[in-house]
């Protein structure tokens, strides 16, 4: 049997989680001298309360070895097999640490680490697929292969609603900051080859600018997997989200629209009013 362990920055539900029989293992977020697992310890509310207060960015970290042996080690001792996913090895590096857990528990040869190269739900996509195919019985090798064919189609992107947490975060400068504020300015962030990037910045008012990022994957959209969608965001208002949701249900195209809310690692960076449609390409 093959058992789906993922790193917290997978952004899937509770519910989720439990219908795919997936395993979560924690990043940790640090505000000042406190760490704190991410999605068990803390929440996103409480961590824009402290940055706010703070007037910084909290500090994330890695998922620990001691955490990942923990998840592991059951697995193993069942005698199943493992594919682990991770966020981005360049932007953490929770990958290396599944290896090495794995190195010290001996069991190197009934582990697969899959680098999503990607964040969010852009990894719970490739998640949710390989839970399929454990399901169906397919081997450890077959699933981490066909993992490795599927990441390059997965669509990543969302839209910020302030850039004051990407400048926290050294991602932004204050000129762009503060430019961007009095701009009214929503940057388009896209991930390409594991990495971040703006793409295109939109004017005006939050939800108008969210319904016109999804309309601008229209397209894209039409042309996507059908099985599955994601709307992941950071605290949107309710009918922000529901107005993507009712944008993506006059499409006819997706068997399956899925709303989840971004953990702490991802909200920690992005601050709340952060909006994403993630989907796989065919």
């Amino acid at each position: 049997m093959v058992k789906i362990l993922a790193d917290s920055t997978c952004d899937l539900s509770d519910e989720l989680l439990k219908k795919y029989d997936v395993t979560l293992v924690p990043l940790h977020i640090l505000l000042g001298e406190k760490e704190y697992r991410d999605r068990i310890e803390i929440t996103p509310a409480e961590i824009y309360r402290w940055s706010d207060s703070n007037k910084t960015t909290p500090k994330t970290s890695a998922v620990s070895l001691e955490d990942a042996m923990a998840a592991m080690k059951p697995v193993a001792d069942a005698g199943d097999e493992m594919v682990i996913f991770t966020i981005s090895a360049q932007m953490s590096t929770t990958a290396n640490v599944f290896r090495m857990a794995a190195e010290e528990l001996s069991i190197t040869e009934k582990v697969s680490v899959v680098d999503s190269a990607n964040l969010s739900t852009g990894i719970g996509l490739l998640v949710i697929e390989a839970a399929r195919m454990a399901r169906d019985g397919k081997s450890r090798e077959e699933i981490a292969r066909q993992m490795e064919t599927l990441k390059p189609c997965v669509r990543a992107s969302f839209v910020v609603d302030t850039l004051v947490y990407l400048h926290r975060g050294g991602r932004c400068s204050s000129v762009a900051a503060l430019m961007g504020g009095i701009l009214k300015l929503h940057p388009r962030i896209v991930v390409k080859d594991g990495a971040m990037e703006a793409e295109k910045k939109y004017r005006g008012r939050l939800e108008a600018v969210i319904l016109e990022y999804a309309r601008d994957m229209e397209q894209d959209l039409l042309r996507a997997k059908k099985d599955r969608v994601f709307i992941t965001h950071s605290g949107c208002p309710k009918e922000i989200v529901d107005a993507v949701y009712a944008y993506l249900e006059g499409l006819h195209h997706f068997d399956e629209i899925l709303v989840t809310n971004a953990g702490g690692v991802i909200s920690s960076h992005c601050g709340p009013g952060t909006l994403g449609v993630l989907f796989l390409t065919v």
